[in-house]
């Protein structure tokens, strides 16, 4: 995915257009930086420009939005990211709102979120987007198939939901949606051919709850300091026929989704 992402920037860069993806952080988080840090080293891999913006931890919500603003009228930069979170007193959601949704890379914004529901072309969210791919790229068709998402966020769960649901080849799945509120969710997440966790519960996925030779995904994590704590406990690979690694599984190919977006954000802000 990043090798046809890289061939679409040779393209732009020989046309006079120099990709730019800029980023925007809000405070001294340390998996945000990291994540960041992520992201620029992969935009300077590809060849895009990333111009980045740190704003303190007592910024106001009028001085994320100025910056937001700002980077909405410059024809230079065809991609934003905000990352999340952002610290508290201060919404996510209504910051997003004030980004222009073709220059939004993450797929957030409420008028791409109805484009995917709508199937229509805009950037999907990244994570989904790339589960959706990484199935398809391994062979695991979920055509048909009961594909069980445990998890109904905003950034994972419901996106991917409607995803994998939608009529197409590496999708026209039925998916059944639960989450923390069903007490007894392990009932569905035993009978999934595919099993999606988004919850962000650490371990709370384990071997009794998933179907021999089920394929399992792990989309949900928290950290503690800087070690990854994901859903799914990693013993459940005893029982599943094919299973996502605790680390280098979802996380890369929600990255290379993020420059997919991103040069559709290209193609979107300068035409053609």
């Amino acid at each position: 995915m990043l090798g046809e992402v890289a061939a679409e920037v040779v393209t732009l860069r020989a046309a006079g257009v120099t990709p730019s993806l800029a980023t925007v952080l809000v405070g001294d988080d340390e998996a945000s930086l990291g994540y960041i840090r992520i992201k620029q080293r992969q935009a300077a891999a590809l060849g895009f420009a990333s111009p980045h913006v740190r704003l303190p931890a007592s910024a106001s919500q009028a001085d994320l939005h100025r910056v937001i603003e700002d980077l909405n009228a410059d024809r230079g930069v065809h991609g934003v990211l905000v990352q999340h979170p952002v610290p508290g007193g201060l919404d996510y959601g209504r910051a997003l709102q004030v980004l222009d949704p073709d220059k939004d890379v993450d797929g957030m914004h409420p008028v791409n979120l109805g484009r995917l529901a709508l199937g229509l072309p805009g950037a999907v969210p990244c994570t989904p987007a790339g589960i959706e791919a990484l199935l398809a790229f391994h062979g695991v068709s979920v055509a048909g198939r009961e594909v069980v998402v445990l998890g109904r966020g905003a950034t994972l769960g419901r996106p991917l939901a409607v995803l994998l649901a939608q009529k197409r080849a590496t999708a026209n799945a039925a998916v059944t949606v639960v989450h923390t509120g069903v007490a007894d969710w392990p009932r569905f997440a035993r009978r999934a051919e595919v099993l999606v966790a988004a919850v962000g519960v650490p371990g709370m996925v384990r071997p009794e709850h998933v179907r021999p030779g089920a394929v399992v995904v792990g989309g949900g994590v928290r950290y503690a300091g800087r070690r990854l704590l994901p859903d799914v406990d990693p013993s459940c690979a005893r029982v599943a026929g094919a299973i996502t690694p605790r680390v280098g599984g979802v996380g890369p190919t929600t990255v290379a989704m993020l420059f997919r977006n991103a040069v559709g954000a290209v193609r979107r802000v300068v035409g053609g």
